[in-house]
């Protein structure tokens, strides 16, 4: 039986590849047969992960918020691999603040890079897929969005982020009614804390076991072991799952 997990012989673009969960993503994405786009502000982590994988990974330097930078990325994809079968949302950013301390850059930064900048890729990589289905193809593509528990709970010192999580689900939604019937799926992964840069703080002697006793599993996951269910919604083992919201968390949040 073919592996339905398979990744073989498409083309992926993941946003914040250089690093923690993009990262992971990417690596094991090329592991089940990928092509992948790495795109990130990081450039010298992207040519460091083009060398040690070589021409499956083509590396894309700049600022998802800047509208022109998805362009350039299918572009790049295309001329390289000849086309886009799955995109990943995944670029993100950390601004902490209590909201009656909140600037209105540490809001807007982090709205430009989570929502604008996952708008801006999911269009243009929309527009492909949508070309490649009106010319015939049957399922021309995925999309996974990476959002956060802390878009379902809330999070203490972080608004901008919880919100921007929170809009990610509608964005899946939207593209998900829109695009089903082209063959093209949507859906969002939403995490919990994963142990990378970003969570440092959640997972300090000082908060640590308090989020320790709300996760049921009593741990935190690594950046590996969550890449497994973005990759699978990518794949034909999912080829029939569009508009959802995948929980991969330990049991951080329990509901029907």
């Amino acid at each position: 039986m073919k592996n339905p997990m398979s990744l073989e012989g498409r083309t992926l673009i993941v946003t914040g590849a250089g690093q923690g969960i993009g990262l992971a993503i990417s690596e094991l994405a090329m592991e089940l047969g990928a092509r992948v786009v790495g795109v990130d502000l990081n450039e010298d982590n992207l040519n460091n992960i083009a060398e040690k994988h070589g021409a499956d990974f083509l590396p894309v330097a700049g600022n998802v918020a800047e509208e022109s930078l998805a362009g350039r990325a299918v572009d790049a994809a295309v001329e390289r691999f000849g086309a886009v079968h799955g995109l990943v949302n995944n670029a993100g950013i950390g601004r902490p603040a209590m909201i009656h301390k909140m600037t209105a850059e540490e809001w807007q930064q982090v709205m430009n890079v989570h929502l604008n900048g996952s708008f801006y890729f999911t269009q243009a990589v929309g527009r492909h897929m949508l070309e490649r289905a009106k010319a015939g193809e049957s399922a021309p593509g995925a999309m996974v969005f990476i959002s956060s528990d802390a878009g379902r709970r809330g999070s203490l010192g972080q608004i901008n982020y919880a919100a921007a999580k929170s809009g990610m689900f509608g964005m899946t939604m939207t593209a998900a009614r829109e695009w089903a019937k082209f063959g093209i799926r949507a859906n969002a992964v939403c995490f919990g804390l994963v142990e990378t840069a970003m969570t440092e703080t959640a997972r300090s002697d000082r908060f640590r076991d308090k989020y320790l006793e709300q996760i049921a599993m009593g741990r935190f996951s690594t950046p590996e072991e969550v890449s497994v269910p973005v990759c699978f919604l990518l794949s034909e083992g999912a080829s029939y799952i569009t508009g959802q919201v995948l929980s991969v968390n330990g049991g951080y949040t329990i509901a029907m």
